[in-house]
């Protein structure tokens, strides 16, 4: 029995899954005319449904109210009754209407034909109704000759006897025209359903244009590699939206492609020069060991420091293009809250060892970051090797961090104000700087930083000389449960 009854269910399931299968593989184009066409005809066939069910149930209540308008006579009745055969038509006085069938039905299920009617089948609901158990009943019923009627039966009594009469009408003129108003709705439904299918075809080759447009020119991108391809974005629909964002992703696309082909090119021209020098000197090297004549100590000893700062940096360099290469998305680093104070204060020192020269005061005020501490900690470093870079011997460089802003002034030369708006760009140099060390990243890896963390960073020209580079990031100025206390504020020294 369980084979049985599961068989129907699995042919049921794989008929559904192979028509859902049908289905995914059609076309957009085909699958939204499909689905026009079905959802018109599932709405005219309810409409047409409810049409005709209300149509059918007013023709008959108009039969059910034609059968209570009825009267029959008590003589009329009684000579059915005395007789229960059916009569001479010549002779039956105050009859119903030749389209009206009458007959008694008696207590035990007998019945009696009136005149000029037709047997109509005897139901339980009528032999209920002579018994006195129901007062009438309507319902549908059979005559003998197989004909469809509509039966009102009540309960009456003619001197002292107990029957109930049946009043029948035929229901050929309602069925009539119910099935013409069905044939007529089949046939309005048809053309409805026909119509709807075009029109969706119409409109799905219409609406599908700019899905077309966009695809083939996403196909071409795909074989040429061209970004520059642009799709006419016309209107604020979603099309229109789609359209657009690819517009945007090409150039986005075409911009990053742009800036690595422009980094690469940088790296390379940096590159050049420290490897050029470095391989100069290493051939000078190599070319007396060979020959057998000695470079003279001093010569060989500053020979040796060049390649040795020409290694550090390149090694700069690649550090720096590492840091610049890193990934950029939240949750690709180790995010914490670090303490800023602590870091600068770090970073100070390093700072120090480098300028021993220099005076360095610092004012650090307590100041907890949401930030990748090696990333933070490189971009403080980057701030303070400028300022000690471009600060003269003996000079001082003036370091504060209070409310989230950590400024550091140095008094050197300055940058000139139509060069400040370059000087976070990648393998930026000022022409008055391109004698000193460095790569000309430091400060695109510190502004990339501040952005990661969600600060900024900014430099100006301070007064009376110098510049002033101030970096902002968003914070707290106590720690966050479970971090331990801030240590007290360095006093300026």
């Amino acid at each position: 029995m369980t084979t049985a009854t599961t068989a129907p269910d699995g042919a049921a399931g794989a008929a559904q899954s192979r028509l859902g299968g049908w289905i995914a593989r059609l076309p957009l184009r085909s699958r939204l005319t499909l689905l026009t066409a079905a959802a018109v005809a599932v709405a005219v066939a309810v409409s047409a449904l409810a049409c005709w069910l209300l149509t059918r149930a007013q023709l008959r209540g108009e039969v059910d109210s034609s059968l209570q308008n009825v009267i029959v006579s008590t003589d009329y009745l009684q000579r059915t009754y005395a007789n229960c055969q059916p009569t001479d038509p010549t002779e039956s006085k105050n009859a119903p209407p030749s389209y009206y069938n009458v007959q008694i039905v008696q207590v035990d299920g007998s019945r009696c034909i009136g005149p000029n009617s037709k047997p109509v089948q005897v139901q339980r609901a009528d032999v209920a109704v002579a018994q006195g158990v129901a007062r009438d009943t309507l319902h549908d019923a059979v005559t003998t000759d197989g004909a469809d009627v509509r039966v009102l039966t009540k309960h009456i009594g003619v001197q002292g006897v107990q029957f109930a009469v049946s009043i029948s009408r035929p229901l050929t003129e309602v069925d009539t025209a119910l099935n013409r108003l069905a044939l007529l709705l089949a046939a309005v439904a048809g053309l409805g359903v026909v119509g709807a299918g075009t029109a969706g075809l119409v409109i799905a080759r219409s609406g599908l244009k700019p899905v077309d447009r966009l695809t083939d020119a996403v196909e071409q991108v795909a074989r040429t590699e061209d970004l520059t391809i642009r799709i006419p974005a016309e209107g604020e629909d979603e099309i229109a939206r789609l359209s657009r964002s690819f517009n945007a992703m090409t150039a986005a696309l075409a911009a990053s492609r742009d800036l690595q082909q422009q980094l690469i090119a940088d790296a390379g021209h940096e590159l050049r020069t420290p490897l050029t020098s470095l391989r100069t000197n290493i051939d000078l090297l190599v070319r007396s060991e060979r020959s057998g004549r000695p470079i003279p100590p001093a010569d060989k000893e500053a020979l040796l420091a060049s390649v040795k700062a020409q290694m550090g940096e390149l090694a700069a360099l690649i550090g720096d293009l590492q840091e610049l290469s890193r990934p950029t998305e939240p949750g690709q680093s180790a995010v914490a809250v670090v303490a800023l104070h602590e870091i600068v204060g770090a970073a100070l020192e390093r700072a120090r060892l480098r300028g021993p020269s220099l005076t360095i005061a610092a004012a650090l005020d307590p100041w907890f970051v949401r930030a990748e501490p090696a990333s933070l900690e490189r971009a403080v470093v980057n701030l303070l090797d400028n300022a000690v870079k471009f600060s003269p011997a003996g000079g001082t460089v003036e370091v504060r961090l209070a409310g989230g802003e950590l400024t550091v002034r140095d008094h050197g030369p300055g940058i000139p104000q139509d060069e400040l708006p370059h000087v976070f760009e990648r393998f930026w140099r000022s022409p008055s700087a391109r004698s000193l060390p460095g790569s000309g990243l430091g400060l695109s890896i510190v502004a990339r930083t501040a952005e990661q963390a969600g600060g900024a960073v900014r430099l100006r020209s301070a007064d009376l000389g110098g510049t002033e580079a101030v970096l902002t990031l968003p914070g707290a100025a106590t720690p966050p449960p479970g971090m331990p206390d801030p240590p007290r504020p360095q006093e300026p020294r």
